[in-house]
């Protein structure tokens, strides 16, 4: 299966580690295509974004429900085995779950796992959303369904505050339907189990999320053991919102910190 995978090349002959980067639902590579990818190869890193399967101008749309998270992990681990050397691992919400399956059968020189579906699943999350927020709950519901995300609850589920509306509206043009069977299991039916040694993680909060409370975050960075960063003003598409670049200022930080 020939994934689609967008490339940066590092900038300046940097020997740092490059750099593999995991959507999440709804989405394809395009997400970190936006921002991210530049912003690194510029400071040194290979950047590279892959599209898992059934998503982005990746193969297999039509059997999108029929992919789970280890399928997604199988793409990870095909992309991280096209790269010179072992990757940082970064995957946001979704693909933070896919990256901690990737996990439980490879290595990686580090991972970030970017406002991640918590470890114990999506179930308390959604039981929060419900009872707070029943409107964008119904609408997170229609797209999961199958329907389209109406732009003002895709603009209250990914950001914070007002949004550019040139940046909504590219955002909601790309969005995509999501594999029910993934969706099934990240409730709490196919977590992660990673019970062995683990590479350096860690975990980010953005402090306006309406999907991943910040606080949800920290506790999966507890019970990984990971290092924890609460970014101040993003909302969930931390690599889309207004403040993007503090969020990809706060990776590079800890990855200069890790030697890496």
């Amino acid at each position: 299966m020939k994934l689609e995978i967008l490339s940066r090349a590092a900038k300046g002959g940097s020997s740092k580690s490059p750099l593999l980067f995991v959507h999440g639902a709804y989405v394809g590579a395009w997400c970190w295509g936006e921002h991210f990818l530049d912003w690194f190869a510029t400071r040194g890193h290979a950047a590279h974004a892959v599209s898992l399967r059934g998503h982005g101008a990746s193969p297999g749309r039509k059997e999108l429900n029929d992919f789970g998270l280890a399928d997604y992990a199988e793409d990870v681990a095909a992309a991280a085995a096209g790269l010179p050397q072992p990757a940082v691992l970064i995957g946001h919400s979704m693909g933070a779950m896919v990256v901690q399956k990737y996990l439980e059968k490879n290595k990686a020189a580090a991972a970030v796992l970017a406002c991640p579906v918590p470890a114990y699943g999506l179930m308390p999350s959604s039981f929060r959303l419900a009872w707070t927020r029943p409107a964008l709950f119904a609408g997170l519901n229609a797209v999961a369904n199958g329907g389209g995300a109406a732009p003002e609850v895709l603009a209250e589920t990914l950001f914070a505050g007002n949004v550019e509306p040139a940046r909504l509206a590219r955002c909601h043009e790309r969005m995509q339907g999501e594999s029910r069977r993934a969706l099934f299991e990240m409730a709490g039916w196919g977590l992660p189990l990673l019970n062995g040694s683990r590479p350096p993680m860690l975990v980010l909060g953005a402090e306006q999320d309406s999907l991943i409370a910040h606080g949800e975050a920290k506790g999966t960075a507890r019970l990984l053991g990971a290092d924890y960063r609460l970014l101040p003003g993003l909302g969930h598409a931390v690599m889309l919102d207004e403040l993007w670049e503090s969020a990809a200022e706060a990776i590079a930080a800890w990855l200069g910190a890790k030697g890496l």
